[in-house]
């Protein structure tokens, strides 16, 4: 079998077009999905799982397929867990005021161009973190052992009969979670069980929010006990010392949940702010020596490669040639430099055309590769789906607006403050696609060296799903922000999507170019940072398995409990399920079946949630589908409360019952 990329085809099925095509058709769907969920929660999922489980179902009737083949579905596919990150800081642009719209080919610039430069510093990424690194990877991992347990061909019976019940969970689990946000829509069970409450009689105040969503209980049985119990403790910091601290403070009258929310909303948030980027730093300072040493390696292995040696390296350490990757990586930095230019030009700053572009141009290429590498070894640590992205992005907003204060907003009339805004959003954008296609590309690059596939070839699909993706998400963005809006954004309705990182994004580059930020509240955020930082240090010299990750518990403080409490719930639960199957026969077949039940959970809640959006929007209708008024709220509050726990139950208890019966 030849090893040589010019020659590496051989007789396995890899990267054909009918993967190609199914994975671009997931790559579709899940993107809208995950669109509409991160806007909602403030998270995106991961994936690559149910996209691969999904791939071995349909291509098993071809004899030919492989498992690289289903490899290559998911790595196309992983591109809707990533690119969505976008809706971090896009959004951004609508709540300053600044577009009322997403223009389709602007906003697909931006996912396209940054996205592929993400795929490209993936490249050198992976020799340094992947191939030359012990980080665990566990996405990656999981991924990889769903791939070779629906392989079927050379497992057996009961490889066959696992990848089936894999199906039936991811499907089972869709069905549910979107059966249940339909009735919700219809208003006769409550889609969330909340209170808001006086503490004492001085005028503090504070609340919950538990979202009855299956999608957001699933998130918490993915990301685990740890990242549950970090996000309660910032949740419980947030509402139960931040919102009754600063409400008592500002002595306002008014509603309880108004005032509530006003307070998080405009002091709390930037409290958890400075917790996640405190946190972001010290994760920067435990990442010199690693990077490096790995960095190192990458470039002993491109001389191989250069010396005309490639093909004494084995299959999976076949990556795009260097040189082309050079070569793409300078060609997406022109357009980028064009769209950069083309920005500034229409928003009036078009005198300081050259410094903008060019130095725009210069803080994506290096903050961009500084955040990837970032994100990329978190990602190796606790996965995808925890890795600091946004925290980390919470720093790069700040840099590009300190950077504008220092060298434009001197040479500026004073009204154009709100166009150095937008430049500094939409520079972080680009900053935020390429970081987070990087960051989640080594998840895939994991997977495919634990089965056997070519680097190259996923590097190419990784591209492909790039494309995709892009062109999916602006026509998704505008559906969502003309069927429910953003929160804050003037005439958004009662169902306004929180979009909390955007807010938050957009809030600290108005507070830094505008010199109106609250700083005590950010150093107040980074001293409690220091002190969980402190504590998960002790913590993991001390214990075994106990960690209180300090980034889960900056989201905590600055996510909303209608984001975070049901992710507790789901992280306990899904903690004290794999506790059970531990006592199982087939332990690792019952737990993988409990990821892919809260994989299909959330691409079900996510992708109706999309449909019912695309109803809200052409009806005109804030709630076309109720089917009962809102005297029935407190009645629909127990009937959709004790009918979420009884569903739990019912699902765990079944696929446990599968989880012993497959194989």
């Amino acid at each position: 079998m030849s090893t040589n990329l010019a020659t590496g085809a051989d007789a396995r099925k890899e990267l054909t077009i009918r993967g190609i095509i199914l994975g671009v058709i997931i790559t579709l769907v899940f993107t809208a999905a995950n669109v509409f969920f991160g806007l909602k929660a403030g998270l995106t999922f991961a994936t690559s799982i149910p996209a691969a489980v999904i791939s071995m179902a349909l291509l098993r009737s071809f004899k030919d397929s492989t498992i690289q083949e289903n490899n290559i579905v998911q790595t196309i596919a992983s591109a809707a867990g990533t690119l969505s990150s976008i809706i971090f800081v896009l959004p951004g642009m609508i709540m300053i005021g600044w577009w009322t719209g997403f223009p389709f080919w602007t906003s697909f610039a931006v996912c396209a161009l940054g996205g592929v430069l993400g795929v490209m510093y993936s490249i050198p990424l992976r020799r340094a973190l992947v191939t030359n690194s012990d980080l665990p990877y566990p996405e990656g991992l999981a991924c990889a052992e769903v791939l070779k347990v629906g392989s079927g061909g050379d497992g057996g019976d009961g490889s066959v009969e696992e990848g089936k019940a894999g199906l039936l969970a991811v499907l089972w689990g869709s069905i549910v979670s979107a059966v249940f946000a339909v009735v919700v829509a219809t208003q006769v069970f409550a889609g969330d069980v909340v209170s808001y409450f006086r503490v004492g009689d001085k005028g503090a105040v504070s609340g919950f929010d538990f979202n009855l969503s299956f999608a957001l209980f699933a998130i918490g049985h993915l990301v685990g006990l740890s990242v549950g119990i970090a996000m309660l403790v910032g949740a419980l910091i947030g509402w139960g010392w931040g919102v009754p601290h600063y409400s008592l403070l500002a002595q306002a009258s008014g509603a309880v949940a108004d005032l509530a929310q006003a307070t998080w909303s405009h002091k709390v948030r930037f409290v958890g702010a400075g917790a996640i980027g405190v946190s972001a730093i010290w994760t920067l300072a435990k990442l010199v020596k690693p990077v490096i040493s790995g960095l190192t390696s990458a470039m002993a292995a491109a001389r191989v490669r250069k010396a005309g040696k490639a093909d004494t390296l084995p299959r999976t350490e076949q990556d795009i040639p260097i040189g082309i990757v050079g070569i793409i990586t300078l060609v997406c930095f022109v357009p980028i430099a064009w769209l950069l230019g083309y920005f500034a030009t229409t928003s009036g700053l078009g005198d300081h055309l050259a410094v903008l572009a060019i130095g725009g141009v210069a803080y994506v290429v290096l903050m961009s590769f500084f955040v990837s590498t970032v994100c990329g070894y978190m990602a190796g640590l606790i996965g995808s789906s925890n890795s600091p992205l946004s925290g980390v992005g919470i720093l790069v907003v700040i840099g590009a607006a300190l950077l504008l204060v220092a060298g434009i907003k001197p040479y500026v009339p004073v009204e154009a403050g709100k166009a150095l805004v937008a430049f500094a959003l939409f520079t972080t954008s680009v900053i935020f696609t390429v970081a987070a296609i990087a960051n989640n590309n080594l998840q895939d690059l994991k997977t495919g060296q634990l089965v056997d596939a070519t680097p190259w070839r996923q590097q190419v699909a990784l591209v492909i799903g790039v494309i995709a993706g892009a062109a999916v998400i602006p026509p998704v963005l505008d559906l969502l922000n003309h069927a429910y809006g953003f929160v804050g954004v003037p005439g958004a309705g009662a169902h306004a999507l929180p979009a909390p990182q955007a807010g938050l994004i957009s809030a600290l580059a108005q507070g830094v170019i505008t010199n109106n930020i609250d700083w005590s509240l950010i150093v107040t955020g980074i001293w409690i940072g220091v002190a969980i930082i402190a504590v998960d240090e002790v913590l993991s010299r001390t214990t075994k398995h106990m960690r209180i990750p300090p980034l889960a518990v900056g989201l905590g403080i600055y996510l909303p409990t209608q984001s975070t409490l049901m992710i507790v719930v789901g992280a306990v639960i899904g903690w004290y399920f794999d506790k059970r199957a531990e006592r199982s026969a087939k332990p690792e077949a019952t737990k993988q079946l409990g990821v892919l039940l809260a994989s299909g959970l959330i691409v079900g809640e996510s992708v109706i949630g999309v449909v019912i959006a695309a109803i809200v929007a052409f009806s005109g209708k804030g709630a076309p589908l109720a089917l009962v008024g809102e005297s029935f709220g407190p009645t629909a509050q127990w009937i959709g409360g004790i009918a979420f726990a009884a569903i739990v139950v019912v699902l765990y208890r079944w696929i446990a019952r599968m989880g012993r019966s497959a194989g």
